[in-house]
This record gives C-alpha cells, structure tokens and sequence, in this order.
C-alpha cells in the first residue's frame, strides 16, 4: 500500500495509555507517521512519549484548547505534509496491528465515503463498547447485527454516526468538509462533523473486518454531562446543523414554557434547572453560532488553514499555527 496515512492523537493527561496506544502503532502491517498534540498536560505524558516513542512527532500547545481544536492542528500538519488518509485516534485506545490498512484499503474502493470507522471493542476486548454498540443499532445501521449473527458480514455499512475516537478521514474529506467547528470545546464536535459530512454529501460508515479498543469504561463522571453542560451543547448543535433549521426564538419559547410548568407545579429544583436553563441560553454567543454554520456550509476546508505552510517544531508551542 503506498497512501501515506498520519495518525493524530490529542493528548491530555493521558500516561496510563501511552503504552498501549503507541506501541499498537508500531505494530501495524503499514507504515504510520504519527503527530501528538497535547493539550496542556500536568502529568509526565509527554516524557514518557518523547522517551519511549521518539517516532511521534509532539506540538506541545502548552494550554487545554479543546478536542476540536487540537485536532484541527494535527489536520493541517498532516495534510502540509502529504497525508492521503488521516486516522483520528483517541488517547484511551489502541488498534489491531490490520486496523489501518483495512481502514485504508476500504477508503480506497469506496471513495463516496469521507469517514470510515472501525468497530469499537471496550478496553478488556471481550465486548463491544458500549457507546458504540447504540451507534450501530439496527435503527442507525442498517443490516450490520443481522449480518453479523448470520455470519454474512458485507463489507461498509452506512451509519449516522460514529464518535470521533478512531476515525480514518480521507484528504479529500479534509479539503471539502474541513476541520471541527470552534463553536465546540469538548463533546458535541463529531456529531456536528457528521452532520457537515453529509451537508457535503460525503458518507460515513463502519468497517467490520477493522477493530479499535476503546478504554473508556473507567472514566470519572465529566462536568460536561452535568444537566446545565448537556442542554447548552445540545443548542449549540442544534443551532450549528447546517442541515436543518433552528430558531433561538423557539428555543427561548420551550424553556420559559417549562419553567411556568415548574412553577406552577412548586417544583424548586426544577424551577432552578430551568432559571439556569435560561442564564445559559442568555450567555451563548448568537452571531459567532451563525457565523460558523455558514462558514461550515461554504467555505472549502473549514475550519482549517490548509495553504499557510506551517512549519511547527516539534515538543514546542504551536503558538504560530492558525487555531481558527
């Protein structure tokens, strides 16, 4: 295979993984030229990568900017040096030594498809992850269970949507559909990604025959799944689907709705849920929202600086890249 692949790994914090992740890229059946963008980490991650794994180019960007847009920077990097296929992988997960080159050699005869992901096994390897398994849901893929149980596994199964932990993007994806959109910090990215893949008419499917380990089951709860976090990224994304339509004015009409309902009912923590409900959608910046849908619908790689031919030094600062 000659398609010169780039792995990009945003890193945060992230030492108990180092070991497994990096040392399933030295063992795959194709050549990887791997870019870790650490998003400011506090414990020895970097060290022990640089040490153990000096093969890994490493920009260190010395504050947390986000999954979205640490990821946008190993994008333009891959794609400034050639890349024809960049594969997305999470810190917390490792791949099967066959994992990409049957990612690539997929892309390669399916060239409709933007984004092709493997199946997403848990940490220990003996289930799916569980996330993962509702992506491929016979409602949101078609055939794939079916198929499987019946031993009659296809090959690319069309999906709605595939988190962002292990995702093979082609160049052609990068330059057309572009880097995450700003309006996310963390979560919400991929699913407006996905979104976008489509506005682009670019598919996104799953590759059965290629396998990722994901070790997320031993996560600590996030600040970001918190009740007031929840409803303020689902606005945004709602607001940030360049596929549909949404009004703020409808959205500021649902929740003064519930929060009559609440009074009315003297329910005091929901009455408080929704008074925080309404400081929030008070909070979110309007016309930055607007102005990133549009420019995800027109503007050829959004998102991404593509043509500024940055050259950033490894285990420095990115501080001269364009984060946009």
């Amino acid at each position: 295979m000659s398609a010169k692949v780039f792995v990009v790994i945003v890193t945060y914090n992230g030492s108990k993984w180092v070991t497994p992740c990096f040392s399933s890229l030295r063992k795959s059946t194709v050549p990887l030229h791997t870019i870790v963008i650490d998003n400011g980490s506090q414990d020895d991650t970097l060290a022990r990568i640089a040490a153990e794994y000096p093969e890994a180019e490493i920009v260190n960007t010395g504050r947390n900017l986000g999954f979205g847009k640490a990821n946008n920077i190993g994008m333009e990097l891959a794609w400034q040096r050639g890349a024809d296929h960049v594969f997305l992988l999470n810190q917390d997960a490792w791949i099967d030594p066959d994992a990409v080159e049957k990612l690539v050699d997929a892309c390669q005869r399916h060239p409709d498809y933007g984004i092709i992901s493997p199946m997403h096994l848990n940490g220990a390897g003996d289930g799916l992850d569980y996330g993962f398994s509702n992506y491929i849901a016979p409602n949101k893929c078609r055939g794939l269970y079916s198929d499987i149980f019946l031993g009659r596994v296809q090959d690319v199964y069309d999906v709605g949507f595939v988190n962002a932990a292990a995702w093979m993007m082609t160049r052609e994806c990068l330059e057309r559909v572009g880097g995450f959109s700003p309006s996310f910090f963390h979560y919400g990215e991929d699913d407006n990604y996905t979104q976008r893949l489509q506005f682009h008419k670019l598919k996104l499917g799953v590759l059965p025959t290629s396998r990722i380990y994901h070790d997320r089951e031993q996560r600590p709860a996030s600040k970001y799944f918190q009740a007031g976090e929840t409803f303020r990224r689902e606005v945004i994304a709602r607001s940030s689907n360049p596929n549909g339509n949404f009004s703020f004015a409808r959205e500021w009409v649902s929740v003064f709705a519930h929060l009559g309902y609440a009074v009315a009912r003297l329910n005091v923590e929901d009455v408080k849920l929704q008074l925080t409900k309404v400081r929030l959608l008070a909070a979110i910046d309007k016309a930055t929202l607007a102005a990133n849908r549009e420019r995800s619908k027109t503007a050829r790689a959004a998102f991404l600086d593509l043509d500024a031919g940055h050259a950033v030094p490894a285990s420095r600062p990115a501080a001269g890249l364009a984060l946009s």
